[in-house]
């Protein structure tokens, strides 16, 4: 497995791989089978993959999470080690911002407006200037992103259309843990009792869906439910429950069969923030 620890690193690898078909994987570290996932994804349509580990402190818009952010890179190493013959490139901050660190502006429309974006302010900005950094450094043909940051995606998507950057984005299915938790590196700051209690956001937003109470209430009812039942649950805190367009991720005023619908979580257990989304219908 080649490590490349530098700008200059990188840039002669780059110029190595004539016209192989590049994948790319950005990461933050803290690796699971989620990651790995993605990595496999690329190996099995690219010709050489790239895995990034880097924490970006742009994209943190509350320091103490920024923080608590679990580092785990000997561990990564190895992971990534044992998927296969994977490229790892750890860029020193000021390969990605060389200017200074600082998030460019954007213009996300209503993807931008609720839910992560109405609650993380300068997230998703921070979170679009380092992927169009690795965009511009790396050129990948393809870059893979998992569907748990369903939101980030699709804003990835945009910010590529609208400035014409000539990679394909490939979504990757959320990964969940056997008892239905998405992976997360942030379960790694769960203890048995918070572990425990996680899981039930799922089983709660499933057993809804699965019973079909959409079809006989409102979103704004559905909200209330969903909350008080997660609320209910030891360790357990709402900060949203929204239903949103697929597409345009706006929130929707009722429920229709016609009009591909999401549920959309965030859920403070303990002091560890959860996020988590599913398809309506």
């Amino acid at each position: 497995m080649t490590v490349l620890r530098s700008l200059l690193d990188l840039n002669t690898w780059r110029n190595s791989l004539d016209e192989k078909t590049l994948g790319f994987v950005p990461t933050m570290g803290a690796l699971h089978r989620g990651h790995l996932s993605l990595v496999e994804q690329s190996l099995s349509q690219c010709e050489v993959t790239l895995v990034s580990i880097y924490v970006n402190p742009t994209q943190f818009n509350n320091p103490d999470d920024l923080a608590k952010y679990p580092s785990t890179l000997e561990q990564d190493l190895a992971l990534l080690q044992e998927a296969s013959d994977v490229v790892v490139y750890l860029p020193k901050q000021e390969d990605l911002y060389p200017n200074g660190l600082a998030s460019r502006s954007f213009d996300f429309g209503s993807l931008g407006q609720f839910m992560e974006g109405a609650g993380r302010p300068g997230h998703f900005e921070g979170m679009a200037t380092v992927v169009t950094r690795f965009f511009e450094i790396i050129k990948p043909h393809k870059a893979f992103f998992g569907e748990k940051d369903y939101q980030q995606l699709a804003i990835i998507k945009k910010v590529v259309a609208d400035e014409n950057w000539p990679v394909e984005i490939i979504p990757g299915a959320t990964l969940r843990e056997k008892d239905g938790l998405a992976m997360s590196s942030r379960n790694l700051r769960l203890d048995a009792s918070q572990r425990t209690s996680a899981k039930e956001i799922y089983a709660i937003i499933t057993n809804w869906i699965q019973s079909k109470a959409f079809t006989s209430t409102t979103p704004a009812a559905g909200k209330t439910e969903l909350i008080n039942a997660i609320n209910d649950v030891a360790h357990l805190d709402v900060e949203y429950i929204e239903f949103s367009e697929a597409d345009t991720l706006v929130p929707v005023n009722s429920f229709d069969l016609n009009v591909p619908t999401r549920v959309f979580a965030a859920v403070m257990c303990g002091k560890v923030r959860l996020i988590d989304n599913l398809p309506l219908f």
